[in-house]
């Protein structure tokens, strides 16, 4: 049958059929999705979260600034810059999307300014760039593909290919203040480290002012020194659930714990809780490189294995290994066992039966 019209006409409505049967109501299409699962949606968006994760670093990146001023700040902004440009060279090279709007890049480029000595050389910081994105990322397919941290890859790079200008820090004298280039400090665990190597003691760990650790008043790299100011981004970044507690928990715990038991021990040999926790880059790389969602474990059990682990090898590593910092390496050496804990970690589906052999 056919309508006036000439296109096909409806059947003919079966009596013993209610209307509402033949004609459900409209669905608007906005208030349901034809696609495969998960649905759950979540409000952030990975420009978001970078964006966010690089507003909670600056309190610490600012007081860096404050104590050891303009080299300070020209190594942050260098570092940050040098790794926004990388990106968008490397990715027009190489044929894909420029997306350097998505805050990775300028994360990564901080994140490597705040782990390098204050007056560190332009031309290493470039260096340190390139090796951050094209080896640490780019390489591997981008961003969500890299099995390990960017901006470790690029500063254990430098360590290890630059080692004199590494290991070469300043005093942190102040904003306003213009030391000579000559000046140069220990860091609190270099000296420690020193110590041990030559006499088998770590005597001057008792000297360092804990106070001094806690507002970034020692000698290290750019944004790392001042632990209140890196807990302040931690707890932010905490209240917005960009991380979690298992990683930085677990992190912190175990290096306190270790450290503590083997103080009570020898403490003429090995540093108490206190000297760790404020020294070195340990608070920075438990809030804001160890929990990079990108390459640690997705369950909360996963996550504190990894935690821990960090803490054990960073300990080990400032204990009895060649360098006076081991968080770069521990943090590394976990992300290549992301996988594995991710796969023993996970939990088992509803139902789920093992198979016997």
């Amino acid at each position: 049958m056919e309508a006036p019209d000439g296109k096909a006409a409806c059947p003919p409505a079966d009596p013993t059929v209610g209307p509402a049967t033949l004609q459900p109501p409209v669905v608007p299409a906005h208030l349901y999705e034809a696609a495969s699962s998960p649905h759950l949606r979540a409000g952030d968006t990975v420009p978001s979260i970078m964006w966010t994760v690089v507003a909670a670093l600056l309190p610490a990146a600012a007081v860096g600034v404050f104590y050891f001023g303009l080299p300070g700040l020209i190594v942050l902004v260098i570092a940050s810059a040098g790794c926004v440009a990388f990106e968008a060279l490397f990715q027009r090279l190489m044929g894909r999307t420029v997306t350097v709007s998505d805050g990775s890049a300028a994360l990564t480029g901080l994140l490597l300014g705040m782990n390098l000595p204050p007056a560190s050389p332009a031309w290493m910081v470039l260096v340190g760039c390139a090796v951050a994105i094209f080896l640490g990322k780019l390489v591997f397919g981008g961003l969500g593909f890299n099995p390990f941290n960017p901006a470790l890859v690029a500063r254990v790079f430098l360590l290890i290919s630059f080692p004199v200008q590494m290991t070469t820090w300043s005093p942190p004298t102040g904003l306003f203040a213009s030391p000579p280039d000559a000046v140069t400090a220990a860091t609190p665990l270099g000296q420690v480290k020193m110590e041990l190597l030559t006499k088998g003691t770590a005597l001057s760990a008792g000297g360092v002012n804990l106070i001094d650790g806690l507002v970034g008043r020692l000698p290290g790299s750019a944004g790392e020194t001042s632990v209140i100011a890196l807990l302040i981004g931690g707890a932010f970044l905490l209240w917005r659930g960009i991380i979690t507690w298992h990683i930085p928990a677990s992190f912190l715990g175990s290096v306190a714990a270790l450290a503590a038991v083997l103080s009570a021990v020898d403490p003429a040999r090995f540093p108490g809780a206190g000297f760790h926790l404020v020294t070195g880059g340990l608070v920075l790389g438990a809030l804001f490189m160890a929990t990079d969602c990108v390459t640690s474990p997705v369950t909360p059990r996963g996550m504190i294995v990894y935690g821990a682990g960090c803490g054990v090898l960073t300990w080990l590593i400032r204990s009895f290994g060649g360098y006076p910092e081991g968080v770069s390496f521990a943090i590394l050496l976990m992300n290549m066992l992301t996988p594995l804990i991710d796969t023993y970690t996970r939990p088992r589906v509803f139902g789920e039966v093992k198979a016997h052999a």
